[in-house]
């Protein structure tokens, strides 16, 4: 399957809010949550892994709100909750009553908050390196991959995109020029550096904190069945947060890489897309004693 930017491109104003998504294929719907990354969209994430997915399921791939081409609302809340609420409005605007969810670290604290908020909604879930779910168990707060986005929104520059990336993945190679260029032009984009800010704050602000409870505290009460995928290297969220995570969801698989780190779907993309594939097309099975 062949998809271009443009013929997969869609823009509509919901409930007053513009949101831009990419949308291809047809059967059951999937969609596919970006992270939170400096010059990050849904098609940055995941341009590469559509032709697959497309070819199997109805395949929604959005600019979460505050990101690409979706405006950011109103962060009453912690972002999370705020962008799953609005995930919510675009699956009723598209029709879809429950989907199959594709998470990416913020897209995957996302795609969870959707999950324990509204489980109806969420028929399975598969999360990379997912954030929310987990604590640090043996690695020091802030992370590496968290400490270089902090500087990068700080000052904005070409080396502390790069010095972002290079903790992004495992394998070097995979760090281009063209990368830094494209991450760089999304980045300084007019707006981008202060949603991206405001979207953080909004989650390390006492205020909101004071009347939010952590997913990772509600982990138990999270039964869609979920699949983990977490890179051995992942210096954005450790691997050790994957074993959190594991230990306290009720229906739950995890599927480790080695060699790869935060960009799963990039650095394994065939073993990504086969493991996913499989994991959603599973045929459902009942627990009994």
């Amino acid at each position: 399957m062949s998809l271009s930017y443009e013929s997969t491109r869609v823009s509509k104003d919901i409930g007053g809010l513009t949101f831009a998504w990419h949308e291809a294929g047809e059967g059951e719907p999937l969609l596919m949550l970006h992270g939170s990354g400096p010059g990050v969209s849904a098609w940055s994430n995941f341009r590469h892994n559509l032709p697959v997915f497309g070819d199997r399921f109805r395949t929604v791939m959005p600019d979460l709100p505050g990101f690409g081409g979706t405006a950011l609302p109103d962060l009453d809340r912690v972002y999370p909750v705020v962008a799953a609420d609005w995930i919510a409005r675009l699956m009723d605007h598209l029709d879809i009553e429950s989907a199959a969810l594709v998470g990416n670290s913020m897209g995957g604290a996302v795609a969870a908050e959707l999950a324990a908020r509204h489980p109806e909604r969420v028929r399975r879930m598969a999360l990379m390196g997912s954030g929310g779910l987990s604590v640090g168990l043996f690695n020091a707060e802030p992370s590496e991959g968290f400490s270089r986005l902090f500087e990068f929104l700080e000052d904005p520059t070409r080396e502390h995109m790069i010095a972002w990336v290079r903790t992004m993945v495992s394998d070097r190679r995979l760090i281009t020029d063209e990368l830094i260029d494209e991450r760089m032009d999304n980045a300084l984009a007019d707006g981008v550096i202060g949603r991206t800010r405001a979207i953080i704050g909004s989650m390390f602000d006492p205020g909101r904190q004071a009347a939010y409870t952590p997913l990772w505290q509600q982990a138990t009460t999270i039964t869609t069945p979920t699949l983990l995928l977490w890179g051995r290297d992942d210096r954005m969220l450790p691997y050790d947060q994957a074993h959190f995570a594991t230990r306290w969801l009720p229906e739950v698989e995890l599927h480790t890489f080695a060699r790869c780190g935060h960009w799963v779907q990039i650095e394994r993309k065939r073993d990504f897309e086969r493991v996913v594939t499989e994991f959603l097309t599973r045929e459902e099975t009942v627990r009994g004693g």
